[in-house]
């Protein structure tokens, strides 16, 4: 995957960076490339019990969760844009993008991961995080830098139960893209498939619940592939 160069992961929650890039992280930081993650929010909204773990406290839990997920892949440059959990789609919207341009100015990145415009799950924070990805890379980007969505193709959904879905997806979600449209297809292989259940596994305020309920190996095994479709490619401008 040398030709992503230096990536800048932009994602709403701790754990969307894993489950959608966690192998293409690996590689990257295998062969020597720069990987940077910019994370949204602290993921405060996503206590399993709210009583017992308020959103403060679950907001250090998965902070140090994604610290280790990170670790495990390799990646060593985590930003935080301090946004609330649940309450992206109210953020102001030049205050956002301008973090994010500066961000992207910074790292000169020559790959952008990020959700597409209806979020994939459904999930409003992770529509407001693509709108202001993709503003953001069309201010700041360098020529020759691609941004990228995330989606699956329909056959990969097809893999997932449907009583998995239904917690996973929004209804009428997600909007899957048939895999001659990919830009990237990244089966993920054996020895980084290991790495990322071990940085899912991270994930343990998440995913420990989602495993009594359907099963680890469920969860561990769909998350074989990733896929993304090209947004845009930064080019000159013509007068």
């Amino acid at each position: 995957m040398a030709f992503l160069g230096t990536v800048l992961g932009i994602w709403a929650h701790p754990d969307d960076e894993t489950y959608l890039s966690a192998g293409l992280m690996a590689r990257a930081t295998f062969n020597g490339s720069r990987v940077v993650v910019a994370m949204a929010t602290r993921g405060e909204a996503g206590s399993p019990d709210p009583e017992k773990c308020p959103p403060e406290e679950i907001a250090r839990i998965r902070e140090k969760e994604l610290i280790a997920a990170l670790d495990v892949v390799g990646v060593v440059e985590l930003l935080w844009l301090g946004h609330e959990d649940g309450q992206c789609q109210w953020a102001d919207f030049e205050e956002a993008v301008g973090k994010l341009t500066g961000i992207i100015e910074a790292v000169q990145p020559d790959t952008v991961l990020t959700f597409p415009s209806d979020g994939l799950t459904g999930h409003l924070d992770h529509q407001a995080v693509s709108t202001w990805a993709t503003e953001a890379f069309q201010r700041a980007a360098k020529m020759g830098a691609k941004l990228y969505y995330a989606t699956m193709t329909p056959e990969l959904l097809a893999e997932m139960p449907d009583e998995v879905q239904a917690v996973v997806f929004e209804p009428g979600w997600p909007k899957t893209t048939p895999r001659e449209f990919l830009a990237i297809d990244f089966e993920v292989p054996d020895d980084l498939m290991k790495q990322k259940q071990q940085a899912i596994r991270c994930h343990a305020s998440q995913v420990t619940k989602f495993f009594g309920a359907y099963g680890e190996e469920t969860l561990l095994n769909f998350n074989h592939a990733e896929m993304f479709k090209l947004a845009l490619e930064q080019r000159l401008s013509v007068s």
